[in-house]
């Protein structure tokens, strides 16, 4: 009996990491999102999305792991609200590198409008070491509403726990289960957020970066747009 006990958690475990990796790598919102940011604002800002990423896996797990995940998956409205919620973050961000000319005209009206109060008012403008945190903070609570917010995710991790992981695992070792899933996400897609900005990549991209931006919008509202029809 304890041999098969072995056994079956070494395919348990087997099992969990193959699945978990399949499912980080294919690709989603959130290859779309670090792509984005990454080729937008450098690899900090796209390393910290990925953190962002792995950090919103976290949300589903926590429920799922006190007993809460079948009963949300099973819940009509609660699947409808994630969806819908999700559908709407993912449209607006589509939408928002879609027209990035658009927030440069609103922000020369601005400028054009404040202009005399910002020239009273220099010795309060933000310094860049704030600039810097801020675009940090948005990086990756960008990555971590990106995957909190997506009924995909959930489904995954419900379904993961519910069918393919026993309920007579141990809770330390489903806890580790989380960190390994937290952890396939945040390093695969800081590894996509490096890849997009190596030295020999860069030259490339810089041609045709606001291309492959408007083209992840797309796919962005589009994602969402399917995720609200689905």
């Amino acid at each position: 009996m304890p041999e098969l006990s072995n056994q079956f958690l070494s395919m348990e475990i087997i099992a969990v990491g193959i699945i978990t990796l399949l499912a980080v790598i294919s690709p989603g919102p959130d290859f779309a999102m670090v792509t984005r940011i990454a080729l937008a604002r450098g690899r900090r800002a796209g390393v910290l999305c990925a953190i962002g990423i792995g950090s919103g896996v976290s949300v589903h797990l926590t429920y799922t792991l006190i007993g809460l995940g079948v009963v949300f998956a099973s819940n009509v409205w609660v699947l409808n609200s994630l969806r819908y919620l999700g559908a709407g973050y993912l449209i607006w961000l589509g939408m928002s590198a879609l027209w990035p000319d658009i927030r440069v005209i609103f922000g020369r009206r601005r400028h054009l409008k404040n202009v005399n109060v910002r020239v009273t008012t220099m010795s309060n403008a933000p310094k860049p070491d704030q600039n810097r945190n801020n675009a940090d903070r948005h990086a990756f609570w960008t990555g971590f509403a990106c995957n909190a917010l997506n009924p995909k995710t959930m489904l995954f991790i419900v379904s993961l726990f519910s069918q393919v992981i026993s309920p007579n695992t141990p809770i330390l070792q489903e806890i580790g289960y989380g960190f390994y899933i937290a952890a396939c996400h945040m390093i695969w897609f800081a590894l996509v957020a490096i890849a997009l900005t190596l030295p020999a990549v860069q030259p490339r991209m810089a041609a045709i970066k606001t291309w492959i931006e408007r083209a992840v919008g797309l796919c962005l509202a589009g994602l969402g747009i399917k995720l609200m029809a689905s």
